[in-house]
């Protein structure tokens, strides 16, 4: 007779606290020092022993994973937060300049967001699933509130930004990709139909 497989268990507070600030740490080396950067080193910016890594990231692509799909789930926060704070067409405005960052902190992990892509990582495809639908939902918003214009989608949008991740990295990158986005987020208002 099968038994049932245990529901994992929810982590002690201390652990999740370890954990919440490894991945904070995480974060901030991949975007210093790209995915390359020494575990041991996000380690010890943490306070933690390696051990304590790699009980809760046993893998080098984990940690990646797991700052990944923290920051898109950010990113859907942001979305509701900026919705309740600003018009439509301002919310929307100020979600793509947050997408801008986002972009800004992947350009470090892209080789190891391209692993995890090919090896369909469900923690990967499931946080990435979120974007369009946010920004489709804000995009909604501002065409309903007839600030911009109705004719584009969340899709048409990304893959306009997409084309942040080709330009060279440098300290001019995040000013010219936050001009680019404003050309966008002004081209969308441009002409749009009053409702």
């Amino acid at each position: 007779m099968n038994q049932p497989t245990p529901a994992p268990r929810a982590l002690r507070t201390d652990a999740r606290r370890n954990r919440d600030k490894l991945l904070g740490i995480a974060a901030g080396v991949f975007a210093e020092q790209g995915v390359g950067a020494s575990l041991e080193e996000i380690a010890r910016r943490a306070g933690v022993g390696i051990g304590t890594l790699y009980r809760h990231f046993p893998t080098r692509e984990h940690p990646v994973e797991q700052v990944y799909g923290h920051e898109v789930a950010a990113l859907g926060a942001a979305a509701d937060e900026l919705s309740r704070q600003y018009p439509p067409d301002v919310a929307l405005a100020e979600w793509m300049q947050s997408f801008v960052l986002f972009v800004a902190t992947k350009r470090g992990m892209a080789d190891s967001l391209r692993i995890l892509l090919s090896a369909n990582s469900g923690l990967f495809t499931k946080p990435f699933g979120l974007v369009p639908p946010t920004l489709q939902r804000l995009l909604d918003a501002a065409v309903a509130a007839g600030t911009i214009r109705a004719d584009v989608d969340a899709v048409d949008i990304l893959h306009g930004l997409s084309g942040l991740y080709s330009a060279p990295a440098g300290p001019e990158w995040e000013p010219r990709a936050r001009r680019l986005t404003a050309v966008v987020i002004d081209g969308l208002r441009w002409g749009a139909p009053k409702i």
